[in-house]
């Protein structure tokens, strides 16, 4: 008990250092051009091929899920065979 009193007294006497170890660099300009081109792609798929993929599983999730909620239905409204 007594350490974890010292532990919390300390707390207010630590220093924290807001200064970064590296330097990042600002890549919010290349961003801004790279989505405010006019090259005819929806928002959704500017950012490259990681985009589309990200797409295209996605949607293909989203039919699978529909045609296996649609059989699912279709298989529990039909009675049992006795």
């Amino acid at each position: 008990v007594y350490f974890l009193l010292q532990s919390l007294r300390q707390i207010p006497r630590r220093t924290i250092s807001t200064a970064s170890r590296r330097q990042i660099e600002n890549r919010v300009p290349e961003k801004q051009k790279l989505f405010q081109e006019d090259n005819d792609l929806p928002v959704h798929l500017k950012g490259g091929v990681m985009d589309a993929l990200l797409y295209r599983v996605t949607m293909g999730l989203s039919v699978f899920g529909t045609a296996y909620a649609v059989y699912y239905l279709a298989v529990s409204s039909m009675p049992k065979k006795q």
